[in-house]
């Protein structure tokens, strides 16, 4: 423990928090047992999930599964949230997608490797309380419009369409439009009966999940069309691998080895140069990585939260994921987070600690060694009808509907911005600008709440009757950039006859620079017309910031009293001064 500049504590944050807890609540058989079966089920639906979302990232589908199985396990070890379960997620689809085009699986796996750098210096900092600043219409924005690109991006496969889509959104779409006249009904078909299988399963509340079930019905839908002729796309036809002298089509049946990022191709098919300005060039979306993770993260740790009422810690999380994502490029995974629909299955298959999670990687890492060529089998349309469903789940319509027709124009307007940004854009720029939008609201609405008003003797707590000659003013509310000027500038117009002002601000909770330049041009312009100016009741914290400013007590000119009774006797003082000068 060390000593933070104020004064204050500084607790480092240590990793596997989570993991600490369980075992101290107590555990035994029973919670072992626990464990195991909802790490069965939550890897048995991470292994459709994990293939589709390295697919609609750009890269082969192997290293959506090394991503759960490497980073799941290690984030479950030592992040801060008992129930999280990480791995590649929907969400990030709109930042990865166009590193993949511009930069290769290595510049990915590079980029990834950044942000858990950042995402662990940021844990270290004890900035993981940061996520509730982050206003819930552009989090529901921002969320809404990935979903809605995912789903374009999904629509050449769910077609058969064979075109390649580029980073612009609205490029994409008129790629696609033009490209329907050429769909392929076998694997339009294949699609729609693995959709309709994922969103009819669910129904009948079986306990088999829905995902596997899915694309299980599209795969033998395409093996029963193959011998009639009909070729469809599957991940063994569309992806092929080469690795220690063995090569083959659709997914290698091996754990996931070491192997070093810079060393797998980059856009041209060779191995990327690491230097400076690959570094620079890849410090944008590295950053964008870690903000959209660390939000994820927290968001759905506070959501397991909710539904376990458990607390989690949100540095040790962070920690956690920045670890998770430092190591797991080093195995050929991408980047990962916690994602809310596997966490909350663990949840509802009886999770009781983060070794679920871990289970879970073993089940994803198992799948990949002994089934490697049954998952190669699966079709690319039946991934696609998967990724809407997820899309579609993502998108939160119901909530944007809502908060559309409730909340008020300003919060309506920065969720409608954020969405457009989103979908035309990017998600960083949307999330920039909602930010932006948001805190300007903000500074609005506190410059609103803060009064100056003038007060009379029947006003005052202390005070008879004022004599002729001072005046009582009372500041309600925080004085920081967005209100200063405007609670200071009604100061600077008093009666001529006042010779002394008294400043109550007792109900100042803070100020800022710009607070404290204004009061210190106040306080000059007073003097100049030989009126004394007395703060009544603000607190030392504050006195002592306008000390540091210059702002000082002057005989006659300047004092800071605890009350408006001492305020007023001083005053007094002052209006009996032989000279009647108080400059």
């Amino acid at each position: 423990m060390s000593r933070a500049s104020d004064g204050s504590s500084y607790r480092v944050p240590l990793p596997g928090s989570a993991l600490v807890a369980a075992w101290r609540q107590g555990y035994g058989l029973a919670e072992l047992r626990r464990d195991l079966l909802a790490g069965l089920t939550i890897g048995i639906v991470a292994v459709p999930l994990s293939m589709a979302l390295a697919i609609a990232t750009g890269v082969p589908p192997q290293h959506g599964l090394y991503t759960a199985i490497v980073a799941g396990a290690i984030i479950a070890l030592t992040g801060g949230s008992r129930f999280n379960v990480s791995g590649p997620t929907a969400a990030f689809v709109v930042i990865l997608f166009p590193i993949v085009a511009n930069h290769g699986i290595g510049g990915l796996l590079i980029a990834t490797l950044m942000a858990g750098l950042i995402l662990f210096a940021l844990g270290l900092a004890r900035l993981g309380s940061l996520i509730q600043f982050v206003p819930y219409p552009v989090v529901l924005g921002f969320t809404a419009g990935i979903a809605v690109v995912i789903a374009l991006l999904q629509l050449p496969d769910f077609l058969g369409l064979g075109v390649d889509l580029g980073e612009n959104t609205l490029g994409n779409a008129v790629t696609i439009a033009r490209s329907v006249p050429g769909l392929d009904p076998a694997e339009l078909g294949i699609g729609m009966v693995t959709l309709a299988t994922l969103i009819l399963w669910p129904r009948l509340r079986l306990p088999i999940p829905a995902p596997l079930v899915g694309l299980a019905v599209g795969t033998l839908v395409a093996l029963a069309v193959t011998p009639l002729g009909i070729e469809v796309d599957t991940i063994a036809s569309r992806f092929s691998w080469s690795l220690a002298g063995e090569s083959g089509s659709g997914i290698p049946p091996f754990a996931p080895s070491l192997t070093l990022p810079w060393q797998l191709p980059g856009p041209d098919g060779t191995p990327l140069a690491v230097d400076f300005a690959l570094i620079r060039e890849l410090l944008g979306p590295a950053l964008a990585i870690a903000m959209l993770g660390a939000i994820e993260s927290l968001l759905c740790a506070v959501v397991a939260d909710g539904l376990t009422r458990t607390r989690h810690d949100p540095n040790a999380e962070l920690l956690g994921q920045g670890l998770g994502n430092i190591v797991a490029p080093f195995f050929g995974g991408i980047t990962a987070t916690a994602a809310l629909a596997r966490t909350a299955t663990n949840i509802r298959s009886g999770a009781f600690s983060p070794v679920a999670a871990v289970v879970h990687a073993l089940v994803v890492l198992l799948a990949v060694v002994l089934l490697a060529g049954v998952l190669a089998l699966v079709p690319m349309a039946a991934l696609a009808a998967l990724l809407f469903i997820i899309a579609w789940n993502m998108s939160e319509a119901r909530h944007f509907l809502h908060t559309l027709k409730s909340a008020p124009l300003s919060d309506a307007a920065i969720l409608v911005i954020c969405f457009a940004l989103t979908v035309i854009f990017d998600m960083v720029l949307a999330v920039a600008v909602g930010m932006g939008l948001a805190a300007a609201l903000f500074i609005r609405r506190m410059a609103e709440v803060t009064q100056t008003r003038r007060l009379d003797e029947k006003e005052s707590d202390d005070l008879g009757d004022l004599p002729p000659g001072i005046a009582l003013y009372d500041i309600d509310g925080p004085l920081f950039f967005g209100a200063a000027e405007k609670a200071v500038s009604s100061l600077q117009v008093v009666d001529p006859d006042i010779r002394v002002m008294l400043l109550d601000m007792r109900d100042v909770p803070s100020l800022d620079a710009t607070a404290i330049v204004a009061l210190q041009t106040l306080a000059e312009e007073l003097h100049e017309r030989h009126i004394g100016l007395v703060f009544v009741g603000l607190p030392a914290r504050l006195v002592l910031k306008l000390r540091r400013a210059g702002i000082r007590r002057e005989p006659g000119r300047l004092a800071v009293v605890a009350d408006q009774a001492r305020a007023l006797r001083l005053a007094r003082r002052w209006l009996a001064t032989p000279s009647g000068n108080l400059g």
